[in-house]
């Protein structure tokens, strides 16, 4: 498994093909959910092959928009990497449980095993921190540009209802997540 030369050539890919209205599903994304992923893997204790296998999932998660809108991305994505990383040597079960950890991103979350758990708290991890409101505007500007909010109240309307059916899977997302989310959630209830 040639993870390095892998993740050089998805995040190439991801810098030069995304379009800049994705300001949020964006290289920045990436790097943000694969760092969370990378925290959490450790504080679950998880081996290092399984780690692999997780930042390569992370890395591609949100390749599908390349291909386009939002529109069932985590399919494109998973297309990406069946088309790529068998050329980087990944067995044929590695890249199941790594398309498997790309499908459980999908809203809303399905995780079917502990590395989906992992990889759905990592892309999610920004609700429970401190830069959430900065990364949730970026996400509102997406939303907007897709036509899939009408204004800020709209969405902070939005957001409420996302933050009420959302839950942690790992215990160390729970632990260490948790407070701050109720706290941003708390906030985001005084906008409306």
């Amino acid at each position: 498994m040639q993870f390095e030369r892998a993740k050089r050539y998805i995040l190439g890919k991801l810098k030069n093909e995304l379009r800049p209205e994705f300001t949020y599903h964006c290289f920045d994304h990436t790097i943000d959910v694969c760092n969370a992923a990378k925290n959490i893997g450790a504080s679950e204790g998880i081996r290092q092959y399984d780690m692999k296998l997780l930042l390569t999932a992370t890395l591609f998660h949100d390749s599908g928009f390349t291909e386009g809108g939002s529109n069932d991305h985590e399919e494109k994505s998973c297309l990406i990497a069946n088309q790529c990383l068998p050329g980087f040597n990944y067995a044929i079960d590695d890249l199941k449980k790594i398309k498997g950890m790309i499908m459980a991103t999908k809203l809303p979350q399905s995780p079917k095993n502990w590395l989906e758990e992992i990889i759905c708290d990592a892309d999610l991890d920004y609700l429970g921190r401190d830069d959430f409101f900065a990364i949730s505007d970026r996400l509102y500007e997406e939303f907007l540009s897709e036509g899939k909010v009408q204004n800020y109240d709209d969405w902070n309307r939005k957001q409420i209802a996302f933050f009420e059916g959302h839950s942690f899977f790992t215990n160390s997302s729970i632990a260490q997540r948790s407070a701050k989310k109720k706290q941003n959630l708390a906030m985001i209830k005084m906008k409306v």
